[in-house]
């Protein structure tokens, strides 16, 4: 029962298989939807870099840092995570490689569904906009994720140039990334045990 699942022992390995899955259902399901639509409305908003007077007044809105405003209000913000071409290896190999060559805890991992979501959703209410992850952007938000989580949640954590070489980036990408990642959850990292046992 999802009361009695203990996260911290669950073997990493079918954590991440769960993981992959769903990340790449949701990835691929977008991929189908976004198609046309994403296009289109992706540049509909870059020329209307405004957000709405209605969203502008939201409690959501005025509770949210000011660079988190700038970020969430450039639709560019989003498109940092998009590649030019869809990676070759598939998301479960990836998430495998990280475990390898920076090994860490499963709430790490976890924790990337909390911070999509949450990036999501804030998005959504924040500015109206959609944020869509995607086969494009899957795999970036993983390695900006876990380098963000691992940091937050571990006493022991790796430097930006090994996540950099395991995720398969430049440094300097990934720093760039991380950045993004943390404007877009507004640098709202903590999550509760409870939270934590809901996803």
């Amino acid at each position: 029962s999802a009361s009695s699942f203990d996260v911290h022992n669950y073997p990493s390995t079918d954590l991440l298989r769960l993981l992959a899955s769903l990340l790449t259902q949701i990835a691929s399901t977008n991929d189908v939807i976004s198609g046309s639509d994403l296009a289109s409305h992706t540049l509909a908003s870059l020329s209307h870099n405004d957000v709405s007077e209605d969203a502008s007044c939201s409690p959501i809105w005025r509770s949210l840092t000011s660079a988190s405003r700038s970020s969430l209000s450039n639709p560019a913000s989003a498109l940092t995570f998009h590649a030019r071409n869809i990676p070759t290896i598939a998301l479960e190999s990836y998430l495998l490689r990280i475990l390898k060559y920076c090994p860490t805890t499963n709430e790490v991992f976890l924790a990337l569904l909390v911070y999509f979501d949450r990036m999501s959703r804030l998005a959504s209410e924040a500015t109206g906009r959609t944020f869509v992850i995607d086969s494009y952007n899957v795999h970036r938000l993983v390695i900006a994720g876990v380098t963000v989580a691992s940091k937050f949640f571990s006493d022991v954590f790796y430097t930006n140039s090994r996540y950099a070489k395991v995720g398969g980036l430049p440094q300097a990408e990934l720093n760039q990334l991380e950045l993004q990642f943390l404007l877009l959850n507004d640098f709202r990292l903590v999550i509760s045990p409870e939270e934590m046992q809901r996803y």
